[in-house]
């Protein structure tokens, strides 16, 4: 087992618990069994993903916004590539929600499925309508009003304030490029130490991930028997899938549209680091082979590559923003949840805050989407029924997330005419040396 990849134990994990849920349910003591001794162990990997939410977002966000204070406050590069960073997320969050709306792969679950699950939840499920009709009878502008929290500490309690922690983050971030660099020195140490620490429990927790996937395929298949479920993860799956590759395309029309290069030049220079970000599932760990090839091999100047990359690294998710809309409206939908317009712009809004502040490791897309759940107000719970086929998606994500940033990088020194020849043509050569 520990010779395998991390993904080929998830993968195990959930043929076993589908495996051992399908034969547990032919008796008549198999379901109970499976509820209050197995379940019980995904519901704590589920606790475990949320727990670390809120300190992620301050860790990765805030160090990931210091950042940029080797510029002069907001400068020419600044500017153009937090705006257009900002810009392929809120297009690639919209296109998900158009797929997943078109597509409806929730639709898939049939009444008496759909009814089993909200009675499994149905306390869950009661406190999310209240919550709704108390948030009716306030003001147009009592959104707006939350954002700002009067108590931080308060509002870093609970997981559906997470909208108000990204706010506070961004503002101190800002905070931190404002003031001296001797006095902002050990905060931003502060942060970076608690960033590396949060990235090393997600990989403990990952560790987990193959038992936590069978406890929660398992519990899956006693409480929600039907095979129509099953159907609607497929389902679920083309639709990112298909968003994916159509961000994909858009990405490639951006290249040939702004820099005049042809996607044959695009796909031979980047080619290595996207197979290392499919293979890794992390945009931390591609980064390196992403500089070599963005300056190397698609001509873009080594100062931009160094400041756009690293940033697009923590900022520029456009792959998980993508999945986080369509993971979202389709747990939705699976409730039978019919979500408002104004619910779905939130989500837009939500998920693009949220990208900012997603870690480049593996998994930190599940964490990211339980900001968006909490705040549109779809049960957390749901994240059960998507995790089992997480990790395939979270490597074509990843891949769509490094490609972004490559794109916006070409962009912007193309804007700054710092966009010149490729330094080397072989775009084999060095591969192997730079990893």
């Amino acid at each position: 087992m520990k010779k395998l990849a991390l993904h080929w134990r998830i993968l195990l994990g959930m043929a076993a618990g589908v495996a051992f849920a399908a034969l547990l349910i032919q008796f008549e003591w198999g379901k109970g069994f499976i509820v209050d001794w197995i379940k019980p162990f995904g519901t704590i990997f589920i606790n475990a993903l949320k727990l670390i939410a809120i300190p992620l977002i301050l860790g990765s966000l805030i160090s990931g916004i210091a950042d940029l204070n080797n510029i002069t406050q907001l400068s020419k590069m600044g500017v153009r590539t937090l705006a257009i960073y900002l810009a392929t997320t809120v297009i690639a969050v919209s296109l998900g929600l158009v797929i997943v709306n078109v597509i409806k792969p929730g639709s898939a679950v049939s009444e008496e499925t759909r009814t089993q699950l909200l009675a499994s939840y149905e306390k869950d499920a009661g406190t999310r309508i209240t919550a709704a009709e108390k948030q009716k009878a306030t003001g147009p502008l009592k959104p707006l009003e939350d954002l700002v929290p009067e108590n931080i500490i308060a509002a870093a309690s609970s997981n559906g304030n997470m909208l108000q922690v990204i706010i506070f983050a961004l503002f101190f971030g800002i905070g931190l490029i404002l003031i001296p660099p001797d006095k902002a020195a050990p905060v931003k140490g502060f942060f970076n130490g608690l960033n590396e620490v949060v990235l090393k429990m997600i990989d403990l927790i990952m560790l987990a991930a193959p038992f936590g996937v069978f406890a929660l395929l398992a519990a899956i298949i006693a409480e929600a028997p039907g095979p129509d479920l099953f159907v609607a993860l497929l389902w679920y799956a083309m639709s990112v899938v298909l968003g994916l590759a159509l961000l994909y395309c858009f990405y490639i029309f951006l290249v040939w549209a702004f820099t005049k290069k042809s996607p044959a030049f695009f796909l031979k220079g980047i080619a290595p680091a996207q197979l290392l970000a499919f293979s890794t599932s992390s945009s931390a760990a591609t980064l390196p082979v992403t500089m070599e090839r963005v300056t190397e091999h698609l001509g873009v100047d080594d100062d931009v590559a160094s400041f756009v990359l690293p940033i697009g690294a923590t900022v520029n998710m456009d792959g998980t923003s993508l999945y986080q809309a369509v993971a979202a409206v389709f747990i939705a939908q699976t409730f039978g949840m019919d979500l408002s317009f104004g619910t779905q712009l939130g989500i837009i809004l939500t998920a693009t805050l949220a990208s900012i502040g997603s870690a480049a490791v593996p998994g930190a897309g599940m964490v990211m989407l339980v900001i968006v759940l909490a705040q549109a107000g779809i049960p957390e719970v749901g994240l059960a029924l998507i995790f089992a086929i997480d990790r395939p998606l979270d490597m074509c994500r990843t891949t769509i997330n490094v490609t972004g940033d490559a794109v916006v990088a070409m962009i912007v020194a193309k804007s700054l005419g710092k966009l010149g020849e490729p330094k080397a043509q072989d775009w084999d050569d060095r591969l192997e040396e730079v990893i």
